[in-house]
């Protein structure tokens, strides 16, 4: 049984390196030490998570609990606990210095410590299930009460990792990228069959308790499972149709609607609905529940669209109509009424027992036709195949005349690459751009705005090492009541408080509209934003699907054309 201990002990000696190369090997060497049953859960802690992205589970501990569950754990008050994390700008040290401490509940609690036994991996996990399952009036006192137990049954230095984990911020440098390619290592698999078996299960874990199992024949048997949801497929701006359709050749045109994209998984007669962010939405959106209930013809199937809200006069309603209607959790039926939602389908994934995701585009959509009933709010959207620059700007005219965001450009031979932004699949919108990017800091106001967060510092992907980039800070373009909106939705999600200034969960996206890049030596991404001003939070979508530091480059050096 492999100890937390241990577990912490490679954290540190990660933290020390800086070459991807050199972490792959050794969180290769961790993935094999351990035992199957300990792998999924070693997996997902050491990219800083707690539970495969699909899992419903959720953590939910913020920093005024974590603070609650320290200051118990060591006998040093909340306020010196939120003091000491404003001086080390890091909750890992100060677990670290407040466990080290001398008070009188950590002197008798050390008295006993070579007597308990160390704490496991397991049992850590077991402990952040309890948190996760926690719910009622004595939800709170349940949470606290199990962060009180690890953080009393672990040295100071566990400590460190156990309070990062704890908000899903372990802050070693491991991302996807790093454990994919660990997981090829450890089993002799290649890296394209890791990354195969992970786009159909989008769960590493399951994909390294696979390989651990079996090998490489056993990794070859995960498959798109219903219920479970996988990453959507994603596009990439194309700055022009001549240039996409000179790629491409005869392409598959289809409007782009200015919707939520959801993915509906049919099982029989139940029917689960996830939002862009894996999220089950499928209590707030009977409408479309019933719609897929009625017109799709399949004992299973797993479906992409997009949800559209309409005006009276048949134009999309704005994307924060939509956007209620995903959070609502009461009066729901009175929700369908005032803002009702049409299914604009696109790809079929599963259908009928079988994994579709490698037929080409044109194959599935001929399935999606055949097992889809056109009604009155569910479609499958018209496509137009052709290689005819004229027709393409036509079709794009009439999507933006009608209201939407533009058109997509698909190549009729490619697969579905769940999480995957290629050129397989473009996107032509109107000139002006906007960029979608992760806050991960911000700071207070002045003045009347003192008691509001009044800019947010900006950042963009780097899907390698799983990292977000500094890019530049926004504080244009928020009314006093967005401002006040943003601060309640923050407030959960602050790490720790240096005076002003603030960091941040990466968590939230803003888009935000810009006049240019530029490059700058100021942020860790090289770049930076000339004039940027907040268009809105996309809620719909997770940090991972911000802009990555690629394409930053790559407007960067459009710009110069």
């Amino acid at each position: 049984m492999t100890s937390f201990k241990e577990f912490a002990d490679v954290c540190w000696q990660i933290e020390q390196i800086s070459g991807s190369l050199e972490m792959t090997e050794v969180v290769s060497e961790l993935l094999q030490d351990v035992s199957e049953e300990e792998l999924p859960v070693v997996t997902h802690f050491v990219m800083g998570t707690v539970f495969p992205a699909w899992s419903s589970s959720q953590l939910g501990i913020g920093t005024k609990l974590l603070y609650t569950a320290l200051s118990r754990s060591s006998g040093i008050c909340e306020n010196d606990i939120e003091k000491l994390v404003r001086e080390t700008g890091d909750i890992g040290e100060t677990a670290v210095i407040s466990l080290s401490g001398q008070s009188k509940n950590q002197a008798t609690f050390s008295s006993f410590l070579d007597e308990i036994p160390q704490l496991s991996i397991l049992e850590v996990f077991e402990r952040f299930s309890n948190i996760s399952r926690a719910s009622g009036k004595r939800s709170q006192a349940t949470r606290i009460k199990n962060l009180q137990y690890i953080f009393s049954s672990c040295t100071p230095e566990e400590a460190r990792y156990l309070s990062r984990l704890s908000i899903e911020d372990l802050r070693i440098g491991v991302g996807e990228g790093i454990v994919r390619d660990a997981i090829s290592r450890s089993f002799d698999l290649t890296p394209k069959e890791v990354e195969r078996a992970y786009m159909v299960t989008n769960d590493l874990g399951l994909v390294a308790g696979a390989a651990k199992h079996g090998g490489s024949e056993e990794v070859g048997k995960l498959s798109l499972k219903l219920n479970r949801p996988i990453k959507m497929m994603l596009a990439q701006i194309t700055p022009g149709i001549e240039k996409a359709i000179a790629e491409i050749g005869i392409a598959a045109i289809e409007w782009k609607f200015d919707g939520a994209r959801v993915q509906i998984h049919k099982d029989g007669d139940k029917i689960t609905i996830f939002s862009r962010r894996q999220e089950d939405v499928t209590h707030s959106l009977p409408d479309i529940v019933s719609a897929v209930s009625q017109h799709v013809n399949a004992d299973s199937a797993i479906l992409d669209g997009e949800a559209v809200a309409m005006d009276k006069n048949g134009r999309p309603r704005p994307f924060q109509d939509i956007l209620k209607r995903f959070r609502r959790k009461y009066d729901v039926q009175k929700s369908v009424r005032e803002i009702p939602l049409t299914l604009n389908l696109f790809d079929i994934l599963y259908f009928d027992g079988k994994d579709l995701i490698d037929l080409s585009l044109l194959e599935r959509r001929e399935i999606l036709s055949s097992c889809v009933e056109n009604a009155e709010n569910i479609v499958v959207d018209e496509q137009v195949l052709t290689d005819d620059e004229n027709m393409v700007n036509e079709i794009y005219d009439a999507a933006l005349k009608a209201g939407h965001e533009g058109i997509m450009i698909k190549n009729p031979d490619a697969p579905y690459s769940p999480g995957k932004r290629g050129k397989n699949w473009l996107k032509k919108k109107p000139l002006m751009e906007t960029l979608d990017l992760v806050v991960i800091g911000a700071e207070w106001g002045y003045g009347r705005r003192a008691n509001m967060i009044g800019s947010y510092a900006l950042a963009c992907y780097d899907p390698e090492n799983g990292n977000f980039l500094p890019i530049g800070k926004v504080a244009t373009g928020i009314t006093d009541e967005q401002l006040a909106k943003l601060t309640e939705m923050f407030s959960e999600l602050i790490i720790f408080e240096s005076g002003r200034s603030i960091e941040l969960k990466p968590e939230v996206v803003f888009e935000i509209a810009f006049e240019e890049i530029q490059k700058s030596p100021n942020y860790k991404s090289g770049y930076a934003l000339r004039f940027p001003r907040l268009v809105g939070v996309r809620e719909d979508k997770s940090p991972e699907e911000a802009e990555t530091s690629e394409r930053i480059e790559h407007i960067y050096m459009s710009q110069r054309d």
